[in-house]
This record gives structure tokens, sequence and C-alpha cells, in this order.
């Protein structure tokens, strides 16, 4: 497998986890319940058109590049409380980091130069989710 083919297949894989971010959102915001729900409903759902905005970002490099987007999102963590739901949504903001930070590695040796701001841009929008999340849970963890 060529190199750009490891790229194209990470990317379907970052795009099957872009599309299980929004699945998980409307879950979540459609299931949260309790004092918070007002709050984490309105979070839940301003996160779904960011991921979204991502998802098309990744299948049109992934055409670009020659591949075809993949159509199957990953699997979906269910949450029976409103902060497992915002753990697991923060575990998966850090994992996607993570991902988007390799990927962007071999986008550079590469020469995908274009991907790689693309990714950073990515990377930074994601680093905003974990840490948007992180406050919610301090101040969950605070008692405020």
């Amino acid at each position: 497998m060529s190199t750009i083919d490891q790229l194209i297949q990470g990317l379907n894989d970052d795009l099957g986890f872009e599309y299980a971010a929004v699945i998980t959102y409307r879950t979540y915001a459609s299931q949260v319940m309790g004092q918070t729900r007002v709050e984490l409903r309105g979070f839940f759902e301003s996160e779904i058109p960011d991921e979204l905005g991502h998802a098309q970002i990744l299948a049109d490099k992934i055409v670009a590049l020659g591949g075809t987007p993949t159509t199957t999102p990953k699997p979906v963590k269910a949450a029976d409380t409103p902060k497992q739901m915002l753990e697991n949504a923060l575990q998966d903001e850090i994992d996607t980091i993570g991902r988007y930070v390799e990927r962007r590695k071999l986008a550079d040796e590469l020469g995908e130069h274009g991907l790689a701001v693309d990714l950073d841009d990515l990377i930074r929008d994601e680093s905003n989710h974990r840490d948007e999340i992180r406050m919610i849970l301090k101040r969950w963890d605070d008692g405020r």
C-alpha cells in the first residue's frame, strides 16, 4: 500500500469518527435529562455543525486524493448520565486530536501542504471543543 493509500485510509477512518460525532451529539442532545438539560442540550446541538463541516472537508480531500469517502460511522458510545455523556465526548475529542496530529504529519511528509493546513484547522477546532468540555466538567466537579 502506498503512503497516499495510507493517508486516504486514515482520512476515511477520521471521516467515520466525524459521522459518529454527529450521531453522538444528536443522540446526547435528545437524551440528556436533569437540571442541566437545557444547557447541555444546547451545547451538544452546537457541536453538530462543526462536526458536519469537518466531515465535508475530509470527504472532499479523500476524493481529491483519488479515494472514495466512507459512508459508515464508527461506533457511538452509549451514556446513561449527563456526566458520562460529557466524559465520552471529552475522550472522543482527545482521541480525534491525536488522530489529526498523526494525519497532519503524514500529509506534510507527502507534500500535501493544503491538507496539512486544513488538518491544523481541524486540530484547532477539536482542541476548542475539548477545552469547552473540560470547563463544563470542571464546573460540574466543583458543584457549580
